[in-house]
């Protein structure tokens, strides 16, 4: 996975505060060799937790915040070529998060064109839910966590329920990446 961490009217509604998936975004997987589209709300997460060990102990860290969330999006589109999808296709998102309830806290470009955006809704002290962007040539993944969540709390989801490891520095073991163990595993 990429960099930490992607016409409303028509789009399904994504959570209580009225952000949308645009449709332009599930007209690239036309377009994609690989898609990943996991929507979850509060029901779905509560049957999804279900199946998550409280003895386990990352498990059960990952049961007990998705006791707090009122839902999980994540749509993600992977790209044979460079230029199936452009940066215009998130406009219609990120015009949405720019009201003021959400904040944008990162914003990274690169000229290698590899972009993330994160953006927290708060309320008061609390965080009430959390959006990331990440492009790349040939990749675009978008993450909406709807409910309270600590963003410490969001590597604890990773690889739970759909929600993909954000960052290529994540560690397994002797210190290697994520993708260099998983080649060494196959």
């Amino acid at each position: 996975m990429g960099l930490a961490v992607a016409a409303c009217l028509a789009a399904p509604l994504w959570a209580a505060e009225d952000i949308h998936m645009p449709v332009n975004l599930d007209k690239l997987a036309e377009r994609a060799t690989e898609t990943v589209d996991v929507t979850l709300d509060a029901s779905m997460l509560q049957l999804a937790s279900k199946f998550l060990s409280s003895q386990d102990a990352d498990e059960a860290k990952a049961k007990n915040i998705v006791s707090r969330l009122r839902g999980v999006f994540v749509r993600s589109f992977e790209f044979d070529k460079d230029g199936q999808y452009a940066m215009s296709d998130v406009e219609a998102l990120r015009a949405q998060l720019k009201s003021p309830q959400w904040t944008r806290i990162v914003g990274v470009r690169s000229v290698k064109g590899e972009n993330s955006e994160v953006y927290l809704q708060r309320n008061g002290d609390q965080i009430e839910g959390l959006f990331v962007i990440a492009a790349e040539p040939r990749e675009l993944t978008i993450v909406h966590i709807d409910g309270s969540i600590k963003p410490e709390e969001l590597a604890e989801l990773e690889g739970h329920m759909g929600i993909p490891h954000i960052g290529k520095n994540k560690t397994k073991g002797g210190g290697k990446s994520d993708d260099k163990a998983q080649k060494e595993e196959e």
